[in-house]
This record gives C-alpha cells, structure tokens and sequence, in this order.
C-alpha cells in the first residue's frame, strides 16, 4: 500500500463518485479505479458499493475514512513541523552564557528571539567561560555566550566576536583616581586590587595579568573573588580597586569606572560546533548579528 492510495480513497469517499474524484485529482478514472481496487486487495475488504449509477462507503470504507483522514492530517502537521525545523523556526537552542558581560543584552534578545520563533525551546545555562567552551564542545550546549580559553583553538569550534571590551579600573567616587578619564597601567602598582578569580574566569585573570607585567607592575591581589558582583562589593568596601571589563560595571553614584591606558581588550564571542550548527543555531546567530551590527546590544 501505497500513500497515493490513500489520497485516492479519500477522494472517491468525498465525493462518491469516480469520474469527479479522477478530475479533481488530474487522473484517469481507469487508474483512480485499479489504485482503489489494489487498495481492497492490500486491506482484504471492500470499501465501496458500487452500482451502475452509485458509489457508497461500505462500513469498513467509513472505519477506512475516519482513520485515513487522521493519518493523513497528522503527516501534514509532521511535515510542516520537518519544515519549521529546516527553517529554524522550531526545535531547541540550548545557550551556554557568562553572566554579567551579556547582562545588558541577553534579556532583550532572547525576547526578541522568541518573537521571531516562537516554537523554538530555549534551554539556559550560566556558566564560567571554561565550563561553557567544554559544554558546546561536548554537545551539551548548542551555542554559548563567553570569553575566549587558552585551549579554544584546540577543541575546533567556531567563533564570532561580539565585542572587544575595555579593561579599566573600578574605585570609589571618593577615590583619588575617580576623577581621572584614563588610568596607566603603572598606577595599579600602589593599589591593592581585586580581580575576579581565575578559575571563574580565566580569560579577565590572566589578562589584567598580562596587562600589569606588560606595564612592569607586579600586581598586588587583595581578593579573588568567583562573582564579579563580589568584586563590587569589596570596592565600595574600599577593600582596593577592582579591575574590570566595562560592560560589567552598571551606573552606581557610589563607584566610577575608569579606563585603562595604554588599551587592552578582552573579547565576548559566540561559540558554536560547526558539525552541530542546527537551524534554531543559525537564527539565533543571524539575530545576533544583526543586532550587532544595528548597535543594539550595548545600548548606552
């Protein structure tokens, strides 16, 4: 049995008749009529009376009816979903992201996402950049949202960079650098400082790091704190001066941020597997890209 058969069917039990059924379908009555016949032979039963001048649904034809215009709805809806799919328009985005550096952002576009493709299941996990590189590497995530890893390179995944984002210092509005525009790096060598873990985020560390020994300062680490929002807290505690990216620093009449010269950056980029790049994975990309280049993800 064939699906042809089925269509077929259906068209003579709507119409309960042979010649209109064979027009409607652009076929020849003839073959309307052996495609029906092999379909009783394949079923063992008859499902159509037929006389000289009337076609009728036998009871088995009207169990045959019901049913077939279920299968045959239900693959209609399974092929629009295949095609939804094809398109991005349904299926999962699994995002692996690091959490204040795409603060600004993320909310907003994933609201945006999620009007763009509704049918799409998002999945969130917040992780450290490390945990999110080895996450997509692995499947677990289909993208994330993260800091470059020393060993990016070597797990074969792509990268699209977002931002280059500023390292600059955080201090108290009473500090005696608050009121600078610029900060040299040489500076931080009279300051205790406060810079968030390595272990949480290996890529901030080891480049406010890099930056001091550029500068010949031998960095004093006060605290090594997991969250960035812990940095804060011991800057307003006047606990030292906190070394930062500039997205994670939101407005705050208690601290000022404060650019470091001479510039170094520290790259936000999206990771995703190049041998797993489902359509939901594309749009997402796409949207990100668009609002990237539009300005939309930092808005000042």
């Amino acid at each position: 049995m064939e699906l042809r058969h089925l269509r077929y069917f259906q068209a003579v039990a709507e119409d309960l008749s042979f010649s209109r059924a064979a027009r409607r379908l652009h076929i020849a009555q003839p073959a309307l009529s052996r495609a029906v016949k092999q379909l009783e032979t394949t079923l063992g039963a008859s499902v159509f009376e037929r006389t000289r001048h009337h076609v009728r649904l036998t009871p088995a034809g009207a169990v045959l009816l019901r049913e077939t215009a279920s299968l045959l709805e239900q693959l209609e809806e399974s092929l629009r979903r295949v095609r939804r799919t094809a398109a991005g328009e349904e299926g999962e985005l699994r995002l692996g992201y690091i959490g204040p550096p795409t603060q600004p952002f993320l909310g907003r576009l994933l609201r945006e996402y999620r009007k763009r493709f509704p049918l799409v299941a998002i999945h969130l996990e917040e992780r450290t950049p490390e945990r999110v590189w080895e996450m997509v590497a692995k499947g677990r995530l289909s993208a994330a949202l993260t800091r470059p890893v020393v060993s990016h390179e070597a797990l074969g995944l792509r990268t699209l960079v977002l931002r280059e984002e500023k390292l600059g210092i955080v201090v108290p509005v009473g500090h005696s650098l608050a009121k600078r525009k610029f900060v040299p790096w040489t500076a931080l060598a009279r300051e205790p400082l406060i810079v968030l873990a390595r272990r949480e985020g290996m890529g901030l560390h080891d480049a406010v790091i890099a930056g001091c020994r550029r500068a010949g300062v031998t960095p004093r680490l006060a605290h090594t704190p997991s969250l960035i929002g812990t940095v804060m807290s011991y800057v307003e505690a006047c606990a030292g001066i906190g070394v930062v990216t500039e997205s994670v620093v939101a407005p705050s009449p208690a601290l000022r941020f404060i650019l470091l010269k001479p510039v170094q950056c520290v790259p936000l980029v999206l990771v995703w597997q190049v041998d797993d790049d489902a359509p939901p994975v594309q749009r997402f990309r796409e949207l990100l890209s668009e609002w990237n280049s539009a300005g939309k993800l930092w808005l000042d």
